[in-house]
């Protein structure tokens, strides 16, 4: 495996070459050496598949947790990893520092940040507030002997207030906080994109995943974006072929999924050292 400083850089690079890349979501070690076969530059984890696997809806996973299912893909890869660390699992600009420390002790290059707060009273967290947090994170990554790229996120459009103004304001506090990359899950439409990456001097991350709203790289590249995440769009990809295979066999005692399944020995091969 490569070492933590050789990924960060290369995951830095992706980042400052000319054009956007995919970086793949992956849910445990086994889809993340699949990952890497297929020839994926970077990978990044996925909260709300973490918590899928483990048997849990999104926003219940500890850190603790968390950050096991990350030293799992971290070392099944030899490739940059960076994790959705949610808020950082807690509501203070230290948390979310402990969060970064934590995540680089255990061979993470970069991790998200995001501004929801966990409480459907209060989703968001207050703008100053949210910023203080994010320059708390930006100090820790800072301090790390590795350039580790740490993701500012916007959650308005995924937390009931589809503001893009209010958006836009948030990431630009967070570009001045120090973020390496800035990020506003759901936006609805390329319009929407192209504000925001026009209003950033920093690279940009698009979320695909949603229905309707998740658009063709190339489109996602002439609007300005540079990195592009899959969510849980992959793992809910896997957990409806499971789920189809079987109700096929609960309901018609066939067996027609085998004929879409990778052989055994084809799965295997990507599970070699």
């Amino acid at each position: 495996m490569s070492d933590q400083a050789d990924k960060a850089h290369r995951f830095r690079t992706l980042h400052q070459a000319a054009d956007s890349f995919v970086i793949a979501n992956a849910w445990d070690a086994g889809s993340a050496r699949m990952l890497t076969a297929l020839g994926f530059k970077a990978l990044a984890t996925s909260s709300g598949a973490c918590a899928g696997v483990l048997g849990r809806r999104d926003g219940t996973v500890s850190r603790t947790e968390a950050l096991a299912h990350c030293k799992a893909i971290v070392e099944a890869t030899d490739l940059p990893v960076s994790a959705d660390l949610e808020n950082g699992f807690g509501d203070t600009p230290e948390a979310a520092a402990e969060a970064i420390r934590l995540a680089a002790e255990i061979g993470l290059v970069g991790a998200s940040i995001e501004d929801a707060t966990g409480d459907p009273a209060q989703p968001l967290f207050e703008p100053a507030h949210a910023a203080d947090r994010i320059v708390a994170a930006v100090e820790a990554a800072r301090s790390m002997s590795f350039p580790f790229t740490l993701t500012a996120r916007a959650e308005n459009y995924l937390r009931g207030n589809p503001d893009l103004d209010d958006t836009i304001r948030r990431l630009r506090s967070f570009q001045a906080a120090g973020a390496d990359v800035l990020m506003a899950p759901g936006l609805p439409d390329l319009d929407a994109v192209r504000a925001v990456c026009a209003a950033l001097s920093r690279p940009v991350n698009f979320m695909a995943g949603i229905t309707g709203k998740s658009f063709a790289v190339a489109a996602l590249s002439a609007a300005g974006v540079k990195r592009i995440s899959l969510a849980t769009s992959l793992y809910r990809a896997a957990m409806t072929g499971l789920f189809e295979a079987a109700k096929e066999v609960r309901e018609s005692g066939t067996f027609g999924y085998l004929d879409r399944t990778l052989p055994t020995p084809a799965f295997n091969a990507f599970m070699d050292e």
